[in-house]
């Protein structure tokens, strides 16, 4: 299923549905398996490493397109040699698909090779 969350798009959620529940949330945890899945499954995060800050600010940004891209944006805490990435869908305060379709992008763009 890796596959098919990296070529989904990111759904607008207005609210008023159900977050997953933590079965349904490691269901699509087992896609996405670097991720760990935090607070009760209401969001999933996952560290990255860097050789410096320059890598670590570029993946940052490419994530910030995707974001854009996607109409869904995490939270990104990073700094020389890492990256911290959160996921949660805020309008139903829980996790929600769109979280692990993100998050399977997200890893393509880690396994990326860095740039020269």
């Amino acid at each position: 299923m890796t596959e098919d969350l990296r070529n989904k798009t990111c759904t607008p959620c207005r609210g008023g549905i159900p977050p997953l529940a933590p079965e349904q949330a490691e269901f699509f945890r087992t896609e996405v398996p670097d991720w760990r899945v935090e607070d009760d499954a209401q969001r999933i995060e996952r560290n990255f490493g860097f050789h410096n800050f320059r890598e670590a600010l570029t993946f940052v940004q490419a994530i910030g397109e995707l974001a854009e891209a996607e109409g869904h944006h995490p939270d990104i805490c990073f700094g020389w040699g890492h990256a911290t990435v959160s996921l949660q869908t805020k309008k139903i305060r829980g996790l929600h698909e769109n979280d692990f379709i993100l998050a399977a992008k997200i890893d393509s763009i880690f396994a990326r090779p860095a740039p020269a």
